[in-house]
C-alpha cells in the first residue's frame, strides 16, 4: 500500500459545483470549529444546546433543500449530501441537522397547508423551532400498525392522548410531526409544542452511543390541538404519507453510513501508519493491508450504489425497495467496517478518546431506527 494517501479519496461520481463546494467549506467550519470542541460537554447535557441551532440557521445550514420564500436557499439533494459527510468527518452527532431539515420540514413543505409553511417552515430554517417525528411508541417498535396514540376529533379540535418513545430531538423539538390513530386510520399531525397544556417529555434517555443526540419519550394526555393542525387536510392519509418520505429518511441514513465507514478507513490508515509493533508499522503487516484493502473495496461499493440512489432520488425515481436495500446494506458494512477497523487500533480502539470508538458506538444503532434492518429486508422480499 502507499504510503502516501491518495489525492481524493473517496471519489465521487456526484455533480458537485462551486455552490456546493462554498456550502461544504462553511459547514466543515462550523462542524469543526463550532461543534467538535463541544462534543464532551454536549454529550453530558444530552443534546447540544439551542443556541447551536441557531448559529447553524444563520450560517444558511438549516432545511437549504426549501424554497426561498420559506427561508431556504432552493438547493438539492446534493447540499444535503454535503453537509451530512461534513458532520460525520468532524465526529459530531448533535445538534442533529438532518433529522429536522431532511426528514422533518420536508413533511410539512410536501403536505402542510400553505398557512402552515409560511409559519413553520421560516422558524425551522433559521433555527428557532426545532423539528422531531414520533412514530414509534414504548410497545411498538417498528410495527406502525399497532399504534395506539390516539386522536379524537372535537369540533374543531383534536384531542390527543399516548406516548412516543426514541424520539431525536424530542427535548427540544418546538415542532413535531406526530402519528396518531384517527377514526379513519393513522393521520400525521403537525404539534406546535411551546405552551401547548398536557404536553411533556422524559428526561434524556440513556443510550449506547449518540450521546449528544437528543433522544427522549412525549407523553401526550388530552392534548388539544386545532382540527387545522391535521396534516394533509383529510384523516387516514398517515400510512402513505410515512411511506412516501421514509425512502427519502432511508437515503439520509445511508449517505451518514457511507461517510462514517470512509472516515473510519481514513483514522484507522492514519493509525496504523503511525503505531509501531515488533519494529515495524502496523499498516506493514499484511494482515493490517488486508483487511483495509477489504474496508476499502466494500466502502467505494457501498458509495457507488449510495451515489446511484441520490441521483435517483433527485430525478424522482428512488422507490421504497431501492432506499431499503441502501439502508440495509449501507448500515450492516457500516457496522462491519467499523469494527474491523476498532480491532486494528488494539487496546486503543476500546479507548473514548479514539474517534474510532465514538463511531462504534454511534454506529450501531444505524441497523435499527429508520425501520430495522429486518424490515428493511421484508420490504425487498416482498417485491420479489
Amino acid at each position: 500500500m502507499s504510503k502516501s494517501a491518495p489525492s481524493r479519496w473517496p471519489a465521487t461520481s456526484l455533480p458537485y459545483g462551486e455552490e456546493h463546494e462554498l456550502l461544504r467549506a462553511t459547514a466543515r467550519r462550523f462542524f469543526e470549529t463550532e461543534c467538535a470542541p463541544h462534543r464532551e460537554a454536549w454529550d453530558e447535557a444530552g443534546m447540544a444546546p439551542r443556541s447551536i441551532w441557531l448559529r447553524a440557521g444563520e450560517l444558511g445550514l438549516l432545511c437549504v433543500r426549501l424554497p426561498e420564500e420559506f427561508g431556504g436557499a432552493a438547493g438539492d439533494i446534493l447540499h444535503s449530501t454535503i453537509l451530512i459527510e461534513e458532520q460525520v468527518k468532524a465526529g459530531v452527532v448533535g445538534p442533529m441537522l438532518s433529522l429536522h431539515s431532511d426528514v422533518v420540514a420536508p413533511y410539512v413543505a410536501h403536505y402542510g397547508s400553505t398557512e402552515q409553511k409560511m409559519r413553520i417552515l421560516p422558524r425551522m430554517a433559521r433555527g428557532e423551532w426545532i423539528g422531531a417525528i414520533a412514530m414509534t411508541e414504548p410497545g411498538g417498535g417498528s410495527d406502525l400498525r399497532t399504534m395506539t396514540t390516539r386522536a379524537h376529533r372535537e369540533g374543531d379540535q383534536y384531542v390527543i392522548n399516548g406516548a412516543k418513545t426514541f424520539i431525536s430531538n424530542g427535548a427540544n423539538a418546538d415542532l413535531i410531526v406526530l402519528a396518531a390513530q384517527t377514526d379513519a386510520g393513522i393521520s400525521l399531525f403537525l404539534v406546535e409544542t411551546p405552551r401547548l397544556a398536557g404536553f411533556s417529555r422524559g428526561a434524556p434517555l440513556d443510550k449506547v452511543g449518540q450521546w449528544s443526540g437528543d433522544t427522549t419519550e412525549l407523553f401526550f394526555d388530552n392534548v388539544r390541538i386545532p382540527a387545522s393542525a391535521l396534516l394533509g387536510g383529510t384523516e387516514g392519509l398517515g400510512f402513505a404519507q410515512l411511506s412516501a418520505r421514509l425512502a427519502e429518511e432511508r437515503l439520509m441514513t445511508g449517505v451518514v453510513a457511507v461517510a462514517a465507514m470512509e472516515q473510519a478507513i481514513a483514522d484507522t490508515i492514519a493509525y496504523t501508519r503511525d503505531r509501531l509493533a515488533f519494529g515495524q508499522s502496523v499498516l506493514d503487516f499484511q494482515n493490517t493491508r488486508f483487511r483495509l484493502a477489504e474496508a476499502r473495496t466494500e466502502a467505494i461499493v457501498c458509495r457507488t450504489f449510495m451515489e446511484r440512489c441520490v441521483l435517483k432520488f433527485q430525478r424522482g425515481e428512488l422507490d421504497a425497495v431501492e432506499a431499503a436495500m441502501l439502508k440495509y446494506w449501507s448500515t450492516e458494512h457500516q457496522n462491519r467496517i467499523i469494527d474491523a477497523c476498532l480491532q486494528l487500533h488494539g487496546g486503543y480502539g476500546y479507548m473514548l478518546e479514539y474517534p474510532i470508538a465514538r463511531a462504534w458506538l454511534d454506529g450501531r444503532i444505524a441497523k435499527i431506527y429508520g425501520g430495522s434492518n429486518e424490515i428493511m429486508k421484508e420490504i425487498i422480499g416482498r417485491s420479489l
